[in-house]
């Protein structure tokens, strides 16, 4: 058994390097071989460092050529209280062993919602999943302390046929839906709870599964949900760095779409070149 166990532990080892090497010969190209790798061992050692997120921001090569992943959990969990408490995950953003074993996920009763069952699910450590389109969540009004909805709510109404569900009837073209959700969002908090939001910033623009949010959607996604006090922060990626901006700064930020274009922009950004975060408080 220890053997098999040695033995395992080494393959794993070098599958690790092989895959990093790939990425590299690759001209460390978003997407492609040993990218995935590449992104998660840059996101655990964000969200396990001793050092501030917000120290990060804007040093050499931070967040290199890795989505905004790597700033929407670094943000979400500098800005998550340790507190116990019960929690909604609003699009299964957080169904990850390396985000899920973090310290402050540890004392969290977390639900997952999201459209269908993925292919990886931690039903061992007491989470429950849940299958439902959020905009008619099965979820009592003012259950849960807190909400996380990372990356979510640009693919409301939208055609999420494309990646998230085999579900024809979830092939639309309804980019509004976003407020409905908002204010469905802020029914199931309790008073004085959290909905931490993130969503891709800069030129308005619907890329038929997901859409770019600008100055204006931002406002009236705030002004729907009627917080009784939020805070706002604008990440983008400029040059080879992910750094703290602003909406007038990121206005004109659009995203590379590896699904449509078939050429790397100069920046080899990997999707988003700038993204909002939002801590709405009920």
């Amino acid at each position: 058994m220890f053997l098999r166990e040695v033995m395992k532990s080494s393959f794993a080892t070098f599958r690790r390097k092989r895959l990093l090497k790939s990425f590299r010969k690759s001209g460390s190209k978003p997407w492609t071989r040993g990218y995935q790798l590449y992104k998660w061992d840059n996101i655990g050692r964000v969200i396990s460092s001793s050092v501030s997120f917000y120290d990060l921001l804007g040093v050499e090569r931070f967040g290199w050529r890795i989505d905004e992943r790597i700033v929407e959990y670094g943000w979400f969990f500098e800005k998550l209280q340790r507190e116990p408490a019960l929690m909604l995950d609003a699009g299964s953003a957080l169904n990850h062993e390396i985000l899920l074993g973090h310290e402050k996920l540890r004392n969290k009763k977390l639900f997952i919602s999201t459209l269908a069952p993925e292919s990886t699910a931690f039903w061992q450590r007491g989470i429950s999943y849940v299958f439902e389109d959020l905009r008619t969540t099965c979820f009592r009004e003012m259950m849960f302390d807190c909400i996380c909805c990372i990356s979510t709510i640009e693919h409301v109404g939208l055609d999420n046929t494309i990646l998230y569900t085999c579900d024809q009837g979830k092939k639309e073209n309804r980019p509004e839906d976003y407020l409905p959700l908002v204010e469905v969002l802020h029914s199931l908090l309790k008073p004085g709870g959290s909905l931490y939001l993130t969503l891709p910033f800069g030129k308005a623009k619907n890329h038929g599964w997901f859409q770019v949010f600008d100055s204006e959607m931002v406002s009236s996604l705030v002004d729907r949900f009627g917080p009784g006090r939020h805070t706002e922060e604008i990440f983008q990626y400029s040059g080879d760095c992910w750094q703290l901006s602003s909406r007038q700064q990121a206005k004109h930020a659009t995203c590379f779409d590896i699904n449509v274009q078939k050429t790397y922009d100069s920046d080899c950004a990997a999707f988003s070149r700038a993204v909002a975060c939002l801590e709405l408080v009920r």
